[in-house]
């Protein structure tokens, strides 16, 4: 939680002090100087993406139809409520070693034919990641492969590359340059 800070107000004047003293400095009053209090401004870093929202019910909102990329798994579409919906967040989740950077793999072998794709990996090289593609059969996969964890340099290549998809793998490798605390650890 940030601190307060206090600073000193003329009730006559205005004018402000960042300490107290009897006489204020501007209008030259006695006795004049009030504490206040002043709220420090919220930083950047606790700033929301987009302004708020106000509050709407369920009921009051039309139906509308988006439109879904298929993914090229029936079953992976299923879950997905049709395939992935533009703008929208999808996180895998399971055990070590379940398959969840084959999946996104074999995912994105599908989806980089008919839309822009990024592979980016914090836990596995570009070359583990080539190694896998042709142990899956993707062959010469044409499918942009970025190693990286800093959240900085892979915001840059998205908005440089302007990919349709996106997959990070895995979310927890990731850190950023504006907070202190470690990779996978809460910010």
């Amino acid at each position: 939680m940030a601190r307060t800070k206090s600073q000193y107000q003329c009730t006559e004047c205005g004018a402000s002090a960042p300490k107290w003293s009897g006489q204020c400095a501007q209008c030259e009053r006695w006795n004049t100087m009030v504490e206040t209090v002043v709220e420090p401004a919220a930083t950047q870093r606790h700033r929301g993406l987009v302004e708020a929202q106000p509050v709407v019910r369920l009921d009051a909102v039309a139906p509308e139809t988006v439109a879904r990329l298929a993914t090229g798994s029936e079953e992976f579409d299923r879950v997905l409520g049709g395939g992935l919906v533009a703008g929208s967040v999808v996180l895998i989740g399971g055990d070590p070693g379940i398959g969840k950077s084959t999946l996104l793999l074999q995912t994105l072998a599908h989806l980089c034919v008919k839309a822009s794709a990024l592979y980016v990996s914090g836990e596995e090289s570009v070359g583990q990641i080539a190694l896998r593609a042709r142990r899956l059969g993707l062959g010469e996969l044409a499918l942009p492969v970025l190693a990286e964890i800093e959240l900085e340099r892979i915001c840059a290549e998205i908005e440089r590359s302007r990919p349709a998809v996106v997959v990070i793998d895995s979310i927890q490798t990731m850190v950023s340059t504006q907070l202190q605390s470690a990779p996978g650890s809460v910010a």
